[in-house]
């Protein structure tokens, strides 16, 4: 395909120029009607050369929009308002990496990639020893091995108590709810035939 000077052309395509009566090929794309709520282009239209220049002397993105729609959109932090889910502080506790924890994006697909492979093969792991996923959550809240016994279960339990319980944070109740995991985890897997 021969390079052409104006940018933008798509040749070939047998569109004809949507302004009213004329029979050029359509070949360079404008925006189209912009529907409510939308603001992207909507659909496209197709014009010729010449009608495309005079459609683009007399397009006006903020057409139809309120002043209040027209300052928003004019805002340097459009689109930028909320945090997404990477990206808020708390992003990556508990679960995978976060993006800006790496500066190579294809780095980060990798650890997430992994830490899935790494899920998987625990929860395969789990159902092959009998292991319930009540009873998985239950190891992941105590932090245990699948295969660990009685004493490492009560071990495991009194260190997060003591890790988690407000009385040895100076009353901060921040871990409370981590704290109400471990008890919980702890009921669950003492009556359990797993640790009979």
């Amino acid at each position: 395909m021969r390079n052409d000077k104006f940018h933008g052309r798509v040749q070939g395509t047998g569109r004809v120029c949507n302004a009213p009566g004329c029979d050029e090929p359509g070949e360079f794309r404008a925006p189209g009607v912009r529907s409510s709520g939308f603001d992207g282009p909507g659909d496209y239209r197709w014009f010729c050369l010449e009608h495309v220049r005079q459609f683009n002397s007399g397009y006006d993105f903020f057409a139809g929009m309120t002043p209040e729609e027209i300052l928003k959109a004019q805002s340097p932090i459009a689109g930028w308002e909320r945090e997404t889910r990477a990206f808020r502080p708390d992003a990556g506790i508990d679960q995978a990496p976060r993006w800006a924890d790496f500066a190579d994006p294809l780095e980060a697909i990798a650890q997430r990639a992994k830490a899935r492979r790494a899920d998987h093969q625990k929860a395969a792991d789990a159902a092959r020893r009998g292991i319930s996923p009540d009873e998985r959550k239950a190891y992941d809240a105590l932090h245990l091995a699948y295969d660990a016994d009685r004493r490492q279960l009560r071990q495991s339990y009194s260190e997060l108590v003591r890790k988690y319980h407000p009385d040895r944070n100076g009353g901060d109740r921040t871990f409370e709810g981590r704290l109400q995991e471990v008890v919980e985890a702890y009921n669950l897997l003492k009556g359990s035939a797993l640790f009979a």
